[in-house]
């Protein structure tokens, strides 16, 4: 077969329990290496067919998936790259690959969260890491294990180039899982940034015992709040409205299977966060995002009461009841343009 016609070599870098499922769609529509950290991991994918430390025993993976520790035997082979390592490890898996990695191959991040320190987004990290690659994120309601087990889903491919988005949307697409495309990058990565931290404060409210009525005003108003910083940081309106904004706002909130909703949850339960954090087998990025979103806030004159009482929560001492009475105490103003909660 001539080589332009050739299947691309996908790589997926990154063990947990997306990129993992990412990693098995590809691997059905074409070559797919998943490089991990762990030999048990490796070896439970390729031998079994799972990754049962993230996604349980249910789930089985494309017995076409390869898994490998051999960070250059991945490098060298990839003709796409997948990133799904971490925020907080994103930088560093990168500037090894820049070392290795064959000029202009795109690169594809699943991460919801910003680089702490540098409050910056992934796709920026790349630009910066790896100039001349072609950036981009895949982001939606996507509850990882739930995707593994076949259930429809959906997610939209965002790079600014509409061509390769449409072409690269292809190796992720199957019947059940729905590939869409944007070229608001920008929208994309904020509303799967910040979508997390409104989750926690959904989180906190169930602890509370917060009725369905209170739910749906948070998650509203928290769409409104996303909409607010992604517009002024460049992004598109409808972004939030769509998939990778109050689709996966909508999961994150409600799903007993959401990391973020769990930490909202155990907060309100009186667990101090560190506690939380360290017996959770996953990152949940919107502890990280707390505080860069309130930094955003401040940098472009936005009053973002939800966001503000989260990062009060988590990083400044108050309590979930504190939160909550923070919000009554806000004036409703004009629903579009108002500035409060």
């Amino acid at each position: 077969m001539a080589a332009a016609l050739r299947e691309p070599n996908v790589v997926v870098l990154g063990g947990g329990s997306w990129g993992t499922t990412v990693a098995s769609i590809c691997a059905r529509r074409a070559p797919t290496l998943q490089w991990v950290r762990s030999e048990a991991t490796a070896k439970d994918i390729n031998e079994n067919h799972r990754n049962t430390r993230y996604l349980g025993k249910d789930v089985v993976l494309s017995e076409t998936l390869h898994a490998t520790t051999d960070f250059s035997e991945a490098a060298n082979a990839a003709d796409v790259v997948v990133m799904g390592v971490p925020s907080h490890g994103f930088r560093d898996v990168l500037t090894e690959l820049a070392a290795e990695l064959r000029p202009w191959v795109p690169v594809v991040s699943l991460v919801k969260g910003l680089e702490q320190g540098t409050n910056m987004r992934m796709s920026q990290v790349i630009e910066e890491v790896l100039p001349g690659h072609p950036a981009g994120i895949l982001a939606g309601p996507n509850i990882a294990r739930e995707v593994g087990e076949g259930y429809a889903a959906a997610a939209v491919l965002a790079m600014p180039d509409s061509h390769l988005a449409a072409h690269l949307a292809q190796l992720f697409s199957t019947r059940r899982f729905r590939v869409y495309t944007t070229d608001d990058v920008i929208g994309v990565e904020m509303a799967g940034a910040l979508k997390n931290v409104y989750a926690i404060a959904v989180g906190m409210g169930y602890s509370l015992g917060i009725g369905e009525n209170t739910r749906a005003l948070v998650m509203a108003r928290s769409v409104r709040e996303m909409s607010k910083l992604g517009e002024a940081m460049g992004g598109q309106r409808d972004t939030f409205a769509g998939l990778a904004g109050m689709g996966d706002l909508i999961v994150t909130c409600t799903s007993q299977r959401s990391r973020n909703r769990h930490v909202g949850e155990q907060l309100g339960a009186g667990k101090p966060i560190d506690e939380i954090i360290k017996s959770m087998n996953q990152v949940a990025e919107g502890v990280k995002a707390a505080s860069v979103i309130m930094e955003f806030a401040d940098e472009y004159g936005l009053n973002m009461p939800i966001a503000r009482e989260v990062d009060a929560v988590i990083n400044h001492g108050a309590t979930v009841e504190d939160a909550y009475r923070g919000l009554t105490a806000e004036r409703p103003g004009h629903e579009v343009h108002g500035a409060g909660f």
